[in-house]
């Protein structure tokens, strides 16, 4: 299969004064088109700090990322936004919605950053609100939505750029049982019926069986 996302020999490293922590050690994975796959791990395995560096939102010690074969840190950090913005779609635990704007205006804020006209994007605003089942909610603020409700919203801004990849970041973290199943379901569906490779990080042996493989991190080294 066609492998879309390749880590090798990864390493990240924080200093805090003079003291050094190796949250990554010797990293290495290949994510084909198409799977959908969970990072599970203890807390401080170093599973959000790997998510956050395939998504370009931060930088490796040493070691490659590449992305659709493209080298991240060999590209300019204007090529780094674009590939940002066009190529991969974030979901986030705490839903990272700006408060004072609609459901639309929320979803439409990468069409906007990439300066972009949004009147030719009002039919893919239609059919993402269709298929995360808030067309009637589109001109309501996040305060006036649950939070399943708001995290289909930060499901439909990750797609309205109909990128490749969806990295999501404990995306059930905040939601109770029933809630979870919902926004799993959902995930489960844009990775079956549009093809989109989703990459997550959570606790949750549950949540992780809705994908295809799980990648099990521990001490900063990937061990199963």
């Amino acid at each position: 299969m066609e492998s879309i996302i390749k880590v090798a020999d990864l390493y990240k490293t924080f200093f805090l004064g003079e003291i050094q922590v190796e949250v990554l050690k010797a990293i290495n994975l290949s994510i084909n088109k198409g799977e959908f796959i969970t990072i599970m791990g203890p807390s401080g395995s170093g599973k959000s700090t790997l998510l956050y560096l395939i998504g370009g939102l931060d930088t490796p010690t040493s070691g490659k990322i590449l992305i659709n074969g493209k080298d991240i840190s060999a590209l300019s950090d204007k090529d780094q936004s674009v590939m940002r913005r066009r190529d991969i779609g974030f979901v986030f635990q705490f839903y990272n919605l700006v408060p004072n704007l609609t459901v639309e205006e929320n979803i439409m804020l990468p069409i906007l950053l990439d300066g972009l006209q949004i009147k030719n994007y009002q039919d893919k605003l239609d059919e993402i609100l269709d298929i995360v089942e808030l067309s009637d909610r589109k001109a309501h603020t996040p305060k006036e939505l649950s939070g399943g409700q708001q995290q289909r919203v930060a499901i439909a801004r990750a797609l309205i750029n109909e990128p490749d990849i969806i990295l999501a970041d404990e995306p059930t973290g905040n939601l109770d049982s029933k809630t979870s199943e919902e926004v799993m379901k959902l995930l489960q569906r844009i990775n079956i019926e549009k093809q989109k490779t989703i990459l997550q990080v959570s606790h949750s042996l549950e949540t992780a069986n809705y994908g295809n493989r799980i990648i099990k991190v521990k001490d900063g080294r990937v061990w199963e």
